[in-house]
């Protein structure tokens, strides 16, 4: 072998082909989320090299690009997944707010809940109620008209008259009780006559009446009642009430009543006393107005007066 001038050295280098200058590498950065502090999110860029597209091979290129995509595309998507896990924050709290500050979505959330209920409410309240406020106002309404009644009605008070009693017997004797005792025993028979007089101008009335004593020296010695009838409005009637008594003792009380022939030579002051009752159906048995008249007589026998009227107009108080 020979050796290489110069001259060839340099025209080998010179027709050898030049090698080429070192390209750049190129970095692709994909975004990473990273949470501090649970609030604020700061993005990272992890750098991955690449091969400079031009001293790199095709395939090379293509596969690293994608990659590159492929992670960054699935880092965001696995982070909007419907199904993934919210990262709590450092604190605990659940709601990712910081400490001290008011969820004001939630509370205005709440608060529209809050009034749609209000709302709803209102809007039921007056459905349900209709037969209860129907009911009240009836039973309000039927309350006030039967007070009316009751309070018209009680003015209409009845008027009764006793005009006059009859005497047709009034017999003293000597008798025995049911004990055997010895005693004075008298008889009366007599009549009262009365006027009553319904002044009702809408409702007729029940007519009863307590017993009419006829006493003496606080002795009864007579006693009868009047039979219940019905008087109808602005109507009235006279009646006869009899008042007798057969045999009652007197223990000593007639002593000086007694005559051998059995009656009384003397005027004998009586007293009669009875209650008058009335009752008015004005509204069924619902308005029921009760009137009351207490009735005290004085009344004097005279055994010249025998069967004869003795007026009792003047005579009597009512109460």
């Amino acid at each position: 072998m020979h050796a290489k001038t110069d001259s060839e050295v340099t025209s080998l280098s010179a027709s050898s082909p030049a090698r080429s200058p070192r390209r750049p590498v190129y970095y692709v950065q994909s975004p990473s989320r990273d949470s501090h502090d649970g609030e604020k999110t700061t993005t990272s860029f992890h750098s991955t090299p690449v091969l400079s597209p031009v001293g790199s091979p095709p395939h090379s290129h293509s596969s690293v690009g994608r990659h590159s995509r492929e992670s960054s595309t699935s880092r965001f998507s696995g982070s909007l997944k419907p199904g993934s896990r919210k990262i709590l924050p450092k604190d605990g709290s659940r709601d990712g707010h910081r400490k001290g500050q008011k969820p004001w979505k939630e509370c205005d959330v709440i608060e529209e809940e809050g009034l749609l209920d209000d709302e709803e409410r209102r809007r039921g309240i007056p459905r349900r109620c209709y037969v209860l406020a129907f009911v009240l106002g009836f039973v309000a309404l039927f309350s006030i008209f039967s007070l009316i009644l009751w309070g018209a009605s009680k003015p209409m008070k009845p008027e009764i008259v006793v005009k006059s009693m009859t005497f047709e017997q009034f017999k003293i004797q000597a008798g025995s009780d049911s004990t055997g005792v010895a005693t004075d025993m008298i008889s009366v028979n007599s009549t009262v006559k009365l006027t009553y007089r319904n002044t009702g101008t809408f409702f007729g009335v029940h007519v009863t009446s307590t017993p009419f004593d006829l006493s003496y020296s606080q002795l009864t010695i007579a006693s009868g009642a009047i039979k219940k009838f019905y008087q109808s409005r602005r109507s009235s009637r006279s009646f006869v009430v009899t008042v007798k008594s057969d045999k009652i003792p007197m223990y000593g009380s007639g002593a000086d009543l007694s005559t051998s022939t059995g009656t009384s030579s003397l005027p004998v002051p009586l007293k009669l006393n009875f209650v008058i009752r009335s009752k008015a159906y004005v509204l069924g048995k619902l308005v029921k107005p009760k009137f009351y008249k207490k009735i005290e007589c004085s009344v004097t026998y005279n055994p010249k007066k025998l069967n004869v009227a003795i007026s009792l107009k003047n005579s009597c108080t009512y109460d």
